[in-house]
């Protein structure tokens, strides 16, 4: 059975078409027949990340004639057992598939089954409706943050929107549910308003047949987080807030798959056109795609459900996992400088670098902090 693992952000630049590339050729290096997709329509650079050449032909080529064989969009790369479906971002209009086109593409990757063992779908950011309906092709998608104040709050907002969207399709056009949850949104509440636990009684009251649906699907919906661009490992205590909100707002469980740090080795890695774990694998950054992909591969995909001390354990796990990194961070900065390969110079700038990242970080904290105050201040107006 071929199992399906959409990656999605909510939020660009957090390093997710980083994770899916890395991930194809951990699983792929594992054994398992990997075909890895570029669904980032209209932005696509996944083959920058595997080393490929710009590609002829995509997924946008086959969405302006569905007829065509789509085996023509599915390219060959150099690791084995690896297959790469290139994006679009020169045809325009990629973006925003229409019904016809979903469809057809839906179709098109599920027959894939035949000869594939993971199918990895990486994700636009954003929560247009089509991603949202490409991640809930499976009930274990991954959404990738990073610390940053915006990361977390889109990575949420991401989750929030795909539970809605479940929703949404859960009900009847006619139902009953339906006919209620459009009066919600119309009344002004909205999805930032709109509680899942508030919501379902009153779902329930009136149709427990939409209800008893919308449960079913939302009880096999089990997605999971990677925290990526983590500094140190407090970084990787926002993860829990995440949890937090999922947990009270959406009844929504959330696994930790664990914690990637920020790594510069990547950008030398990308301009040399290799993913990073074939660049250098035994890096700290290359090491945890490793352990993130065995945490994947252990789990069996058909019988897969956490409660909530596994869930609790996944998050300590993470934890302790950011700590232990951090600590062979620092060594292997050590190492490098006591053996001539990283000069003074190069930790300075390295430490410059930070310095900028954090005022970038301070800038977006007081952004969302007005936010939040005039927000505040328009709700005691009203």
């Amino acid at each position: 059975m071929m199992r399906i693992i959409p990656i999605a952000s909510g939020k660009g630049g957090v390093g997710k078409s980083l994770v899916s590339a890395n991930l194809g050729v951990a699983f792929a290096q594992a054994g398992q027949r990997v075909v890895l997709a570029d669904l980032d329509l209209g932005a696509s650079n996944l083959h920058l990340v595997l080393g490929h050449h710009a590609p002829q032909t995509g997924i946008g080529t086959f969405l302006n004639n569905t007829k065509s064989d789509f085996a023509n969009v599915i390219t060959e790369t150099d690791v084995r057992g690896l297959r790469f479906i290139p994006g679009d971002n020169e045809i325009p209009g990629t973006a925003n598939l229409k019904v016809p086109q979903l469809k057809a593409l839906v179709k098109q990757l599920m027959a894939l089954k035949n000869d594939t063992d993971i199918l990895i779908l990486d994700l636009g950011a954003g929560t247009h409706q089509s991603i949202l309906d490409f991640f809930l092709l499976s009930g274990q998608g991954i959404v990738v943050s990073a610390p940053a104040v915006t990361a977390v709050l889109n990575a949420y907002v991401f989750l929030k929107n795909a539970v809605f969207r479940l929703m949404f399709t859960s009900f009847g056009k006619s139902s009953k549910a339906r006919t209620h949850l459009e009066k919600l949104r119309k009344d002004g509440a909205g999805h930032q308003k709109l509680y899942i636990p508030k919501i379902l009684p009153e779902i329930k009251a009136i149709d427990r047949e939409s209800y008893d649906r919308f449960v079913g699907h939302l009880e096999k919906l089990r997605p999971r987080l990677i925290m990526n661009m983590v500094d140190e490992p407090k970084d990787a205590d926002v993860a829990m807030k995440i949890r937090r909100s999922c947990e009270e707002y959406l009844d929504l469980k959330l696994e930790h798959l664990g914690i990637i740090y920020r790594d510069a080795i990547q950008d030398t890695a990308l301009s040399s056109r290799l993913p990073i774990i074939l660049y250098k694998p035994q890096s700290i950054l290359s090491q945890a795609i490793y352990r993130i992909a065995d945490k994947i591969l252990q789990t069996d995909e058909d019988t897969y459900t956490l409660n909530d001390k596994e869930i609790d354990e996944s998050f300590q796990e993470a934890g302790m996992e950011a700590e232990i990194d951090f600590d062979n961070k620092l060594e292997y900065v050590e190492d490098l400088l006591h053996s001539g390969a990283l000069t003074q110079g190069d930790l300075i700038e390295t430490v410059k670098s930070q310095q900028i990242e954090i005022a970038k970080l301070k800038k977006e904290n007081s952004f969302v902090k007005l936010k939040l105050t005039q927000a505040m201040q328009q709700g005691f107006k009203a």
